[in-house]
């Protein structure tokens, strides 16, 4: 797994990685125009700063005017403010580009994500995500924030002092450029180490914010099996292998500061002596070597301090690659331009407008009529989930899907939904095939009420109104009765105002289930898709349950994934299922009449797996 992670955020081309990141300053040119221009004129401040050492000391040591000190003096004070000021305006605004940078990154992160298929979460887990929406970006926010400066600082001070060196001393100017060559060789051969180890501590993060989300949310799994052990272990070597990597990671991005800091000052002590020599042979004067080592501080100083955030700026490049593997992921295709019309009569029902080969449309009454026709699917090519699924559902009809687990009951649903695609034959809903219906206005069409409830923060009534969120808080305790669950609302501390916290956890299994089945009737779909509910409540909280569904069920084509067969006895149709084939179907009494599967499955001669 990890060795796969790895090899998937290797980058194929990290100055393509660059150019991209950069790209979104084009959504903020006035700000960055504002940050670069006074950057650059604190810069080329400083290293006029600098120039003026060379006549203010000059004067002194010759005993020159007076004047002409104060002179050179106050154009020095006029050269620092200019530095102050132009570093405040130019790190406050490119810190707020920064921000603004990373705000739309997030927001372009999660629409992206809104808009991709159920199959990429199927792919990847909940933590690796979060690792990438929160590490990655706050390293790349981070990076931004100090970067952006640096880089457009190193620019202006390392060419602007170059040219005052040469203009100062030539010789010198050679001795300083051969040593920043070294510099730059060995910034190279490190950096290339340090990158691909903080890529590696990047994944690694990432893998144990996954497990750690994993633990979290099976608490009860990991204590009920006495997995405490087990996982703290696991842990421990998930731990471990962050350590290393971040371990190979910091020890190469700490290299370079000692590293830099010393070879600065090998160049400072030769640019000494041999300016010194220069001076005692009346080539330079005592204010041009103090000003040139000055300027041999300040070249080095770019270069020393890029290399003590190389760190960070390899850290964020794994991180910006990561967020960028996730925006390059394709969005669910929708090419229905088959659309739902509401209210299409006047009367509340609800049409498919379905353009003609003449250019009209002609609207069809939405009924719930579902038919399979020579069915295929498989979520990888190689393996085949469902064959030649052929079945029929009429508006009002409930049909069951019964079956092992792995038999392909949810694939149907989940086909039915388009949440994947069929590999062969056609679905059709009210003898339209659904592959032309958009898909925003299929699912409108249906609703869903799981095994596992998932409820958002919010009130009791904002969990039911997502069915629909224009509902009215009359039509939303409408629901609520509907679906039994007025009463213990009701009772609640708020009533339906109360707060639910972490998915619903200061609710009972079986209030969540009602606020499901609620949640369903406000959407009043015309396809119900239920999969068995009750497994996990009390025998008082089931019946309120299926006496919910029962009246949610009423007038609409259903669809239910059996897993008490008790429970769809009175379907028009139960479907038996085995290995992606339907091997039996009809009603309660003709399967029991054919003393097939369904039959040994009631006679609990055989279980459901």
């Amino acid at each position: 797994m990890n060795n796969k992670k790895k090899a998937a955020f290797k980058p194929k081309n990290p100055v393509k990685t660059v150019i991209r990141l950069f790209s979104y300053f084009r959504f903020y040119k006035g700000l960055l125009t504002l940050g670069i221009i006074s950057i650059i004129f604190a810069s080329l401040a400083e290293v006029a700063a600098n120039g003026m050492l060379s006549p203010i000391i000059d004067v002194f040591v010759s005993g020159g005017p007076l004047n002409d000190a104060i002179k050179y003096i106050l154009i020095m004070a006029g050269i620092v403010l200019i530095i102050a000021l132009g570093q405040y305006v130019g790190n406050r605004t490119m810190a707020g580009l920064a921000q603004k940078i990373i705000h739309k990154i997030r927001e372009e992160m999660f629409a992206h994500m809104e808009r991709l298929p159920i199959s990429f979460f199927d792919t990847h887990s909940h933590g690796e995500l979060m690792s990438t929406f929160t590490n990655d970006v706050d390293m790349l926010n981070q990076s931004l924030e100090q970067a952006i400066s640096q880089v457009i600082i190193s620019v202006v001070t390392v060419v602007g002092t170059y040219i005052m060196m040469i203009i100062i001393s030539p010789i010198l100017t050679l001795v300083v450029t051969i040593m920043l060559i070294i510099m730059f060789i060995i910034i190279k051969f490190i950096g290339s180490k340090s990158s691909n180890y903080f890529r590696n501590q990047q994944v690694r993060l990432a893998d144990m914010n996954g497990y750690i989300e994993e633990m979290m949310s099976g608490q009860k799994v990991v204590k009920v099996f006495n997995y405490e052990d087990r996982a703290i272990n696991d842990f421990k070597s998930k731990n471990d292998e962050l350590r290393k990597a971040s371990s190979r990671a910091s020890t190469f991005g700490v290299m370079l500061m000692p590293i830099m800091g010393n070879l600065t000052f090998v160049v400072y002590s030769v640019v000494a002596m041999l300016g010194s020599f220069l001076v005692i042979k009346n080539k330079l004067s005592v204010g041009n070597i103090a000003s040139f080592l000055q300027y041999t501080r300040t070249i080095s100083r770019p270069i020393t301090q890029v290399s003590n955030q190389l760190n960070t700026l390899f850290a964020a490049l794994a991180g910006a690659e990561r967020i960028f593997t996730i925006l390059d992921e394709e969005v669910e295709k929708d090419e229905g331009d088959v659309r739902l019309i509401r209210d299409c009569d006047g009367e509340g029902n609800h049409c498919w407008r379905v353009s003609t080969e003449d250019g009209s449309f002609e609207d069809i009454p939405v009924n719930g009529y579902i038919t399979f026709n020579n069915v295929d699917f498989g979520y990888v090519s190689d393996k085949q989930v469902l064959k030649n699924i052929n079945l029929y559902a009429k508006p009002g009809q409930k049909i069951a899907f019964v079956g092992s687990t792995g038999a392909g009951k949810t694939t149907i649903t989940n086909l039915l939904n388009r949440f994947y695609e069929i590999n062969d034959g056609t679905i059709l809903y009210d003898g339209i095939d659904i592959r032309r219906i958009n898909k925003m206005d299929l699912r409108y069409t249906m609703s869903m009420v799981l095994q596992d409830v998932h409820l958002f923060e919010g009130t009791v009534a904002d969990n039911i109104r997502y069915g629909r969120l224009d509902a009215t808080d009359e039509e939303v305790k409408e629901a609520a009765k509907l679906a039994n669950a007025h009463y213990f609302i009701k009772h609640l501390p708020q009533g339906y105002d109360t707060m639910l916290t972490a998915d619903g956890q200061n609710l009972s299994q079986g209030e969540r289930q009602l606020l499901s089945i609620a949640r369903a009737a406000i959407a009043d779909p015309e396809i119900l898709i239920l999969d068995e509910a009750t497994s996990s409540v009390d025998t008082r909280t089931e019946r309120l349950i299926s006496e919910g569904m029962d009246k949610l069920m009423e007038g609409r084509t259903t669809f239910v994934i059996a897993h008490r067969l008790s429970t769809v006895r009175d379907s028009d149709a139960i479907m038996v299922l085995e290995q992606g084939e339907i091997i039996e179907r009809g009603d309660h009494n003709d399967l029991m009449a054919q003393r097939g599967r369904y039959y040994a499955l009631n006679a609990g001669t055989i279980e459901l797996e």
